[in-house]
């Protein structure tokens, strides 16, 4: 029990502020969501129909900086320095790549945006601040490889204040722009479209900078920046990043449907839908930062071959998790409304979004295990087989449920969340008998 105890200390000292850099992201989010809901509800509506189309586009280059992570914890725990500089400089440079191709995909979808059955209010609304949260993708990945770099060093603490900086520096920037405050013109949500781009334009500038004149991370920078790529490197980061971006593609593709099918229940539904998320994915950060950090953890154990102190990690930073969740779920399930009531003063989208939150507020744990259990995992290089797991979860059960539910059953909007629920339950039971698996064979 101390044994476990200690390397929960351990975890736990990682985890924090990797978990507080994860939340300060989504609370700029959630900066965002609270404030456009203040202009309107078709406002709210057009913001949650984009950033599902922008999260589509961000979850594929959420591969690339974990795999970073995953590649430079191997090389530190194995004290091979001048790998994990290569890692970095592969990782920037490509992510740099990545995010103009991202971006300009994303733009790409513009003349085809009343195509996704949006109500036409929400689609007219779209394309500016679309064209903004396209563009700052190509600041956005290569500022998270960085931070994912400074992490497996060791060294999070000072990447969750630049995190929190761009936070208070984007809501700043919204209250100049959305409502056209100290001169500024007043954009409604195409102002919060452009806050978010300067934020983390600001954001990689300010990273970028602290990592490469850091003397704790200075051991591990690459010693020529501009030297060419080597393609074994490249192919071996692309490999492992493209796995993991398929494995988490499947659950936010699930969600993705679920915002588009949304809309097809009017624009108080998919508002309601954005606050239900937001909340559930600002919650969610917590779970995943510790899953980032238990990925770290396990990659240096793995490295120096320590593999005994492998299950005490993963077993303590899965328990922290179900409480934590636990935690969360009690307050979805008992102020449901007081929470919806903090974003907007319309009663019908206050009801709906407190309905969606007690649905959230039964799948946290669930959701906290499957994504620990995923890091776990991910450390391992074991990608292909959980994604599978993922597929058929969300893909085979999960989405065909809820449409049953919703469209033939006569549940309504509330039968998605009710599909997304059984998904994610299903996945954390099997990907746990996975990792039970696979550490019976270590």
């Amino acid at each position: 029990m101390w044994a476990l105890l200690q390397e929960n200390r351990k975890t736990l000292v990682l985890a924090a502020p990797i978990v507080a850099g994860q939340v300060s992201q989504m609370l700029l989010g959630l900066a965002d969501t609270v404030m456009i809901g203040q202009v309107g509800t078709e406002e709210l509506a057009a913001a949650a129909f984009v950033n599902t189309l922008f999260h589509m586009g961000f979850v594929l280059a959420i591969g690339l900086f974990v795999a970073v992570s995953v590649q430079v914890a191997y090389a530190y725990g194995a004290n091979r320095y001048r790998d994990a500089g290569e890692s970095l400089r592969h990782g920037v440079l490509g992510g740099g790549l990545l995010g103009v191709v991202l971006g300009g995909g994303l733009l790409m979808l513009l003349p085809f945006l009343d195509k996704f059955g949006q109500p036409e209010a929400v689609v007219a609304l779209s394309p500016g601040y679309l064209v903004w949260l396209a563009l700052s993708l190509i600041p956005l990945v290569p500022m998270m490889v960085f931070k994912s770099y400074s992490e497996a060093f060791h060294n999070p603490w000072p990447l969750l204040w630049m995190m929190l900086g761009t936070v208070l520096i984007n809501i700043v920037l919204n209250y100049l722009f959305i409502f056209g405050h100290w001169g500024a013109p007043q954009m409604g949500l195409n102002g919060a479209g452009l806050a978010t781009f300067l934020a983390r334009m600001i954001g990689v500038v300010v990273v970028g900078w602290y990592v490469l004149h850091s003397k704790r991370l200075s051991v591990g920078l690459p010693q020529r920046w501009w030297a060419p790529l080597r393609i074994s490197n490249l192919m071996s980061l692309l490999r492992l990043g493209f796995a993991i971006s398929i494995q988490l593609s499947v659950e936010f593709v699930a969600f993705t449907l679920c915002a588009l099918l949304m809309g097809q229940f009017g624009s108080a539904a998919l508002a309601a839908h954005q606050i239900a998320l937001t909340c559930a994915m600002t919650t969610f950060m917590v779970p995943l930062g510790l899953s980032m950090a238990l990925t770290i953890r396990v990659g240096h154990a793995i490295g120096a071959q320590e593999k005994a102190t492998c299950l005490r990690i993963i077993l303590g930073t899965v328990l922290i998790a179900v409480g934590i969740m636990v935690l969360s779920a009690s307050s979805f399930l008992f102020f449901g409304g007081p929470i919806a009531n903090l974003f907007t003063n319309d009663g019908e989208v206050i009801a709906m979004a407190a309905t969606f939150l007690a649905v959230t507020g039964v799948f946290q744990v669930f959701d906290g295990v499957q994504v620990t259990v995923m890091g776990s995992l991910r450390a391992m290089h074991d990608v292909f087989v959980p994604t599978g797991i993922n597929v058929v979860s969300f893909f085979v059960l999960s989405i065909p449920l809820g449409i049953v539910l919703a469209f033939y059953l006569g549940v309504g909007p509330v039968g998605l969340w009710i599909g997304l629920a059984s998904g994610l339950c299903v996945s954390a039971v099997v990907l746990s008998g996975r990792l039970w698996y696979q550490l019976k064979r270590m």
